[in-house]
């Protein structure tokens, strides 16, 4: 299974998702060529190598048209139909519908209005629509299967906004965030945007303290705009190959049947002497165990192995172990295959950026 990681140790936003991606190996061709389909005004994408407090990352900016003003904000349903029109395929058109659901019911709670109502400010704009969708692009991409992201830090201290001056996180990014883990941090800026949140919250599968148990195949950082006094300000993204031997470790002993107990006992369907010696009609128990297609796998009725109790059919014959010509450490010694050890025996409006 492919799956994603997202490493969130600086918070996450739009642009610093879809650069991290890429230069995990997202096709970057791929996703320009698709996001022309979108019918807004002008843009283009530069893609830019910086260096962030010693770590090399991709920095995306969604470079506008001057000569095109663009639209100051765009209803939520507006959104939903530009995607709608543009002809992605489904996953990508699935993906990036998640994002902005969770955003604009965020909105219509805080703002206390109809979803249908809810108007983005800066989600709205342009950069924040291309980031959205341009994320979801790259995950179908790199075929993503499951997306995994540790506990998110959101910052603390204000923003300035269309509304004014908001509390950081902004509303909508921590409403969001409800029933999710974050993180704290020293910082009193915004280190979680509410696009970022709406990647979050929209995408993300699982939540996990460090890196899941996985064969690690690329990674990727993606650059935020500010420059952190102490740490990187990026988003690094680890993809790979879920650990293959992960649910080989995951057996449960009830999907077993508790009867499959090895022994010397043979299926019903072997008849014995009237004498009933243990002789099996095959072998007698005095020698080594050479017969493997006496020892019939298919049957959960041999019994000796495990400490359970006897099939009715042992019972029915009177042949309890006093009756064998060997006692039970005989047979440890000359059946060493009959015993197997189970490892696992055991009991609206939006104030927003991108």
């Amino acid at each position: 299974m492919k799956i994603l990681y997202l490493d969130c140790f600086s918070g996450i936003s739009g642009d610093m998702t879809l650069g991290a991606l890429v230069d995990a190996g997202a096709d970057r061709h791929y996703i320009e060529e698709e996001l022309r389909k979108i019918q807004i005004e002008p843009f283009t994408l530069e893609w830019k190598r910086v260096n962030k407090r010693g770590i090399s990352a991709l920095k995306l900016n969604v470079v506008l048209d001057p000569h095109t003003p663009p639209a100051h904000h765009r209803h939520y349903s507006e959104i939903v139909e530009l995607i709608h029109r543009a002809g992605f395929n489904e996953r990508v058109v699935k993906l990036s519908l998640a994002i902005f659901e969770k955003i604009g019911v965020a909105e219509a709670k805080i703002h206390n209005i109809p979803i249908e109502r809810v108007h983005f400010h800066e989600v709205g704009a342009i950069d924040s629509i291309v980031d959205v969708i341009g994320v979801a692009l790259a995950i179908d991409s790199l075929e993503i299967e499951k997306i995994l992201s540790s506990a998110v830090p959101l910052g603390s201290g204000t923003v300035h906004c269309d509304h004014g001056i908001y509390p950081v996180p902004a509303p909508a990014t921590l409403e969001m965030m409800r029933g999710l883990p974050i993180a704290p941090t020293s910082y009193s800026l915004e280190m979680t945007t509410p696009t970022g949140a709406g990647i979050v919250s929209g995408l993300v599968d699982e939540f996990a303290k460090g890196l899941p148990p996985m064969i690690v195949e690329s990674i990727g950082y993606g650059a935020g705009t500010r420059d952190l006094p102490n740490q990187p300000n990026v988003l690094r993204v680890v993809v790979g190959q879920a650990d293959p031997y992960l649910n080989k470790w995951q057996v449960h002993h009830e999907e077993f049947p508790h009867e499959h107990v090895h022994g010397h006992h043979q299926p019903e369907h072997h008849h014995h002497g009237h004498s009933h010696e243990h002789s099996h009609g095959h072998h007698h128990h005095g020698h080594p165990h050479e017969h493997g297609h006496e020892h019939h796998h298919d049957e959960p009725s041999r019994e000796h192995g495990h400490g359970h109790r006897h099939h009715e059919h042992s019972r029915e014959h009177g042949h309890g172990h006093e009756n064998h010509s060997h006692d039970d450490r005989a047979h440890d010694e000359d059946h060493p295959h009959v015993h197997h050890k189970h490892a696992n025996d055991g009991p609206h409006h939006t104030c927003m950026r991108q």
